[in-house]
């Protein structure tokens, strides 16, 4: 956490000073890294999803059921707790029928690398969840030792790759991304426009995480503040990462270190990681709304009920990289909403340039689901 937290300031800080050459050199290794990285992500969810869910053994298919609808409901939860929220406090902020200047997509002025080193996935990510399920399962199943000791060793070399090399790095690339974005200024200019928008979803992402422990707490029935806290090293590298998937080593240390059963912490964080995006889905309806009341698009309870439980579907569906819950969104914003060309370049722009949060409060929120899950594993080996 101290690694992570030095490298968002510094990078804050340096690159208000750094010349542009200099800035690049960390731009090329972010590009180098991040493309290893996300190579690596689908191995990642492989190597732990699957190992995990053999170890759960004949609970595991029930496990995948309860996970999934868990974490459907907390994305509706978030969704319908942020239009309430938004819709009682934006009319004081935002004046309904503004003309919306185009806001540039953020990344069209970030410096770029000097090269780039193409390092393509071997499939992608929901690839990668419906295999790790498959394989998981039927060797729960079957009960097919040999599979489950090539899966073992498999994932023992994916926790090598994500000590050895993974978490090392993480901190430099956490450092070239803010560096970049400060050395150009991008976001600090949108956050300029939007301020009051980025302010009051904040304060909600903090008030959901806080909701989702306390309905963790009464489930479990014991103290679940402590696990927020031991996620908090989670919260800072996604913060830095803007990744829900690129975040999962340290959020699977953490939730482990919170006293998490390790079958579940690996079956669990990894699978929520692509799957929870409560916080993504805060930030999608925030800004939907505030987009409506500026353009006078209409935004009653009956449209943004079926927007919201929709847009919960396509979180769960959506890939957990950098900007990823957006790029699945637009679809449904354009098709119920009725947003054009400009709209969805504005609440892509503003997306993009506070993903981080989201992402922060996605990573954060699966330790919640994870103490759920630990209790009712460790109710049924009892019974």
């Amino acid at each position: 956490m101290p690694r992570v937290v030095i490298a968002i300031v510094s990078g804050i800080l340096l690159g208000l000073v750094l010349p542009a050459p200099v800035v690049c050199i960390f731009v090329t290794f972010n590009g180098i890294f991040a493309a290893f990285l996300f190579f690596c992500i689908p191995l990642i969810i492989v190597g732990l999803v699957a190992p995990g869910i053999a170890d759960l053994g004949k609970s595991a298919g029930r496990l995948l059921v309860i996970t999934t609808l868990i974490a459907y409901g907390s994305t509706l939860f978030s969704g319908f707790f942020t239009y309430f929220s938004c819709r009682a406090v934006f009319p004081f902020l935002i004046e309904p029928n503004t003309t919306m200047a185009t806001v540039d997509n953020p990344d069209a002025s970030l410096l770029e690398p000097y090269f780039t080193i193409g390092i393509p996935p071997v499939f992608d990510i929901m690839t990668a969840l419906v295999l790790a399920f498959a394989l998981g399962i039927g060797i729960a199943v079957c009960k097919g030792e040999t599979l489950k000791l090539a899966l073992s060793e498999f994932k023992q070399i994916i926790e090598r790759i994500i000590s050895a090399v993974i978490v090392p790095f993480l901190p430099v690339f956490i450092f070239g991304i803010f560096l970049n974005m400060s050395y150009t200024g991008t976001a600090f200019t949108i956050i300029g426009v939007f301020g009051k928008i980025i302010g009051v979803i904040f304060i909600l992402h903090i008030l959901l995480l806080l909701i989702q422990y306390a309905m963790a707490g009464i489930v479990i029935r014991k103290n679940p503040y402590r696990m927020l806290l031991t996620m908090l090293p989670a919260y800072m590298t996604a913060l830095g990462t803007s990744s829900s998937a690129a975040t999962i080593p340290v959020t699977l240390a953490q939730a482990k270190k919170g006293g998490i059963r390790e079958d579940i912490a690996d079956f669990c964080i990894p699978f929520c990681a692509t799957i929870h995006l409560a916080g993504s889905t805060m930030k999608i309806v925030a800004m939907a709304l505030a987009i409506c009341i500026l353009t006078g698009l209409p935004f009653d309870i009956g449209l943004f009920s079926g927007f919201i439980m929709m847009l919960g579907v396509m979180m769960i569906a959506a890939p957990g990289v950098p900007g990823g819950a957006i790029m699945t969104a637009i679809g449904v914003l354009q098709s119920m909403l009725g947003f054009d060309e400009i709209a969805i370049g504005l609440i892509t722009a503003l997306y993009i340039a506070i993903d981080s949060f989201g992402t922060a409060c996605n990573v954060t929120g699966d330790g919640a689901i994870a103490l759920v899950l630990n209790m009712m594993a460790e109710k049924e080996q009892r019974s």
